[in-house]
């Protein structure tokens, strides 16, 4: 009796696992979107925190040069002086680095396929010399002479997928078909102009005197602080790491701006 009862609930049980695999079961695109989904911020990640790094410090920089030529040469030319510099600079460069960012991917991009065409060019008509390097790469992640002349068997028996395999192992690139060159630029541009423009803000509101440059100082630390966050927001790693490191090298770069404004005055 007992034993049949268990083989009831064993029965039963097959069937809902049947059951939930035939309605249930996640397909490979929906685990990826669930397990590894990626924000469209932590896409431009990288775009976001050099744009907006670059922008908090090179306006700045401006402010910094005026306030370290002396707080009286700056109530003499005014706000209006230090929001135009400012300005312009602050759309100069966004422009700048914008446009240096889509030049730069567009760049790699080239460049990976230049290479990836002469790896696969080797692979066809220098197998030997390309199968010696795969197992000498394989060799060295650890895997047995056995399996590393597997693997090139394998390998060997698709050509494109060996390109791209040689391309990560050998040369050390990773493939950059899903990055748009445009996109990373704008994201730059976006980010150098949001928040480049809060060191400016204080002279947008008060009068342009030593009290303002402090507040100016003090929204620089802010607008650094929440890149940091943002940072921090998306990787989920170490937050007083994401925002230290960020503060810190926007700190020396200001500072630097701040000191070179005190050599001219």
């Amino acid at each position: 009796m007992k034993g049949w009862f268990f083989s009831f609930i064993l029965v039963k049980c097959t069937v809902i696992d049947k059951a939930y695999y035939m309605t249930g079961f996640e397909t490979l695109d929906e685990h990826k979107g669930r397990e590894h989904h990626i924000s469209k911020v932590g896409e431009f990640l990288k775009q976001i925190i050099y744009g907006g790094n670059d922008g908090i410090v090179t306006t700045f920089a401006v402010v910094a040069g005026f306030a370290g030529a002396g707080a009286e040469g700056v109530a003499q030319v005014g706000g209006i002086a230090v929001l135009l510099f400012g300005f312009a600079n602050l759309f100069a460069d966004a422009t700048a680095m914008g446009l240096g960012e889509y030049l730069s991917a567009r760049s790699e991009k080239d460049l990976y396929h230049s290479i990836r065409d002469k790896e696969i060019y080797e692979i066809h008509h220098n197998p030997e010399m390309e199968r010696r390097e795969t197992i000498e790469i394989l060799s060295d992640k650890g895997m047995t002479k056995e399996d590393a002349n597997g693997m090139a068997d394998i390998l060997e028996r698709y050509p494109d997928y060996y390109g791209d395999f040689m391309m990560t192992y050998e040369i050390g690139m990773s493939d950059p078909a899903d990055e748009s060159p445009a996109l990373n630029g704008l994201a730059t541009f976006g980010s150098f102009l949001v928040f480049g423009i809060i060191p400016l803000i204080p002279y947008f509101v008060l009068e342009p005197v030593a009290s303002t440059f402090n507040i100016s100082v003090f929204a620089t630390f802010g607008a650094l602080c929440i890149l940091g966050l943002l940072r921090y927001m998306v990787i989920r790693e170490n937050i007083l790491r994401c925002v230290g490191e960020t503060v810190l090298v926007g700190g020396v770069c200001a500072s630097v701006a701040y000191v070179v404004g005190l050599a001219f005055a």
